[in-house]
């Protein structure tokens, strides 16, 4: 049974850091393109970053325009974990954060910043920015 469990979220002020996690079970992360996504209330939820599978592709990252400089995603292959790391945080950076994975990887661009390629999906850990 594949399983995606994020972890890592939390409260944090402006300015401030955090990393989250994506561990996986039932599944090799090395096979997968794996996607951060987040979802404000009331909002549509948005792909916030990707890195390619490091086996079906060249294990290349992607990021929204609104976090490019701020985030960073990576892999441990060794602790089958995808991270995210959220650095100089804003306000509206806030809502629940979720990681997603799909076999392969071979599209390039904007492509697995949507929520359309993915077949697995966490049930997301919460991302609070406030003073």
């Amino acid at each position: 049974q594949v399983q995606l469990v994020e972890s890592g979220g939390g409260l944090v002020q402006p300015g401030g850091s955090l990393r989250l996690s994506c561990a996986a079970s039932g599944l090799t992360l090395d096979y997968y393109t794996v996607g951060w996504f987040r979802q404000a209330p009331g909002k549509e939820r948005e792909g916030v970053s990707c890195i390619r599978s490091i086996r079906s592709s060249d294990g290349s990252t992607n990021y929204a325009d609104s976090v490019k400089g701020r985030f960073t995603t990576s892999r441990d292959n060794a602790k089958n974990t995808v991270y995210l790391q959220m650095s100089s945080l804003k306000p509206e950076d806030a809502g629940t954060y979720y990681c997603a994975a799909v076999r392969g990887g071979g599209y390039t661009g904007s492509y697995y910043l949507t929520t359309g390629p993915y077949d697995y999906w966490g049930r997301g850990t919460q991302v609070t920015v406030s003073s």
